[in-house]
């Protein structure tokens, strides 16, 4: 089993940054491939960025170069820093574990989400 908390949500303007955060308790944390998505009301969810238990990463298009996923094992916290923030980034960001399948929105561990809010 594998817990995930997610902090660092929140309010900001157009333009902006925030930085998300992970905790992860429970199975040894580096052997899991992490991830983000995100969804907004009414939409889908929406594969964000991964990380791999070595460190490679991938990114949504919509996020690439503005994103970045990083994972501190000695910590169990995988980070997504968020710069440049458009109001479409608008959506509840969940922390995930051990994607299912290669869609990256369906993981067998998930967190309870946090709310970023980007405001024109």
């Amino acid at each position: 089993q594998v817990q995930l908390v997610e902090s660092g949500g929140g309010l900001v303007q157009a333009g902006g940054s925030l930085r998300l955060s992970c905790q992860a308790s429970g199975r040894t944390f580096s052997s899991n491939v992490m991830g983000w998505f995100r969804q907004a009301p009414g939409k889908e969810r929406e594969f964000v960025a991964r990380i791999s238990r070595s460190g490679i990463t991938r990114y949504a298009d919509s996020v690439k170069d503005r994103f970045t996923i990083s994972r501190d094992n000695a910590k169990n916290t995988v980070y997504l820093q968020m710069n440049s923030l458009k109001p479409e980034d608008t959506a509840v960001y969940y922390c995930a574990a051990d994607p299912i399948d290669s869609t990256f929105v369906k993981y067998d561990y998930c967190g309870q989400g946090t709310q970023v809010t980007v405001s024109s």
